[in-house]
Order: structure tokens, then C-alpha cells, then sequence
């Protein structure tokens, strides 16, 4: 059974940092395209940001810069460092796996206040 549990969540100060952490079990890992996404009231589940098993990333336009995703494979687990937090990029943000098919985490509250 696929689990994706993310952590790290809360409420900052516009400026501030948060890490987020996505603890995958149930898939092999390596082989998997891992991201992060969100979503904010009123709008719909946007890509923040993708990495492939090889290492690549991509990002969207509004956190290019701002935000780092990568991963661990000895741990299981993909990381979103998101800095310089700005009260637009208040969401839920939710954990990404795939391969062959898609897997989703809970999502993690992120709100950022001005």
C-alpha cells in the first residue's frame, strides 16, 4: 500500500521559510517522479515543483528561485525548502509520486501571513 506523509507545514511571516518533508512508503523510491503541488481556496491544484528519478527539476514561474525540491532515496523522502514565503503562496500543499500511476499525500497546511 502507497503512503505519502507530508510534514512541516504551519504559519510564517511573509519573508519567512518553511521545509516541507513527503516520507514515501510502499513504492520503490528511486524509481519514482516525485513533486509537490497545491492549492489555495477557490483555485485549483497547481504544480510547484517536479523531480525525476535522475535527478532533474522544474519548477513553476512564481517560486523559480524561491523554492528547492530534491530528494533522499536513503530516506524515502522529498524535500521542498520554500524561502522567502509571500501571502500568495498560502495553500495546501500536497506530495506527488508517480510511476505508471499517480500517488497523493494529505497535504500540509502552509499560510502566510502579511
Amino acid at each position: 500500500q502507497v503512503q505519502l506523509v507530508e510534514s512541516g507545514g504551519g504559519l510564517v511571516q511573509a519573508g519567512g521559510s518553511l521545509n516541507l518533508s513527503c516520507v514515501a512508503s510502499g513504492i520503490t523510491f528511486r524509481l519514482y517522479t516525485l513533486g509537490w503541488y497545491r492549492q489555495a481556496p477557490g483555485s485549483q491544484r497547481e504544480l510547484v515543483a517536479v523531480i525525476a528519478s535522475g535527478g532533474s527539476t522544474n519548477y513553476a514561474d512564481s517560486v523559480k528561485g524561491r523554492f528547492t525540491i530534491s530528494r533522499d532515496t536513503t530516506k524515502n523522502t522529498v524535500y521542498l525548502r520554500m524561502n522567502g514565503l509571500q501571502p500568495e503562496d498560502t495553500a495546501v500543499y500536497y506530495c506527488y509520486a508517480n510511476w505508471v500511476r499517480d500517488h497523493w499525500g494529505q497535504g500540509t497546511q502552509v499560510t502566510v501571513s502579511s
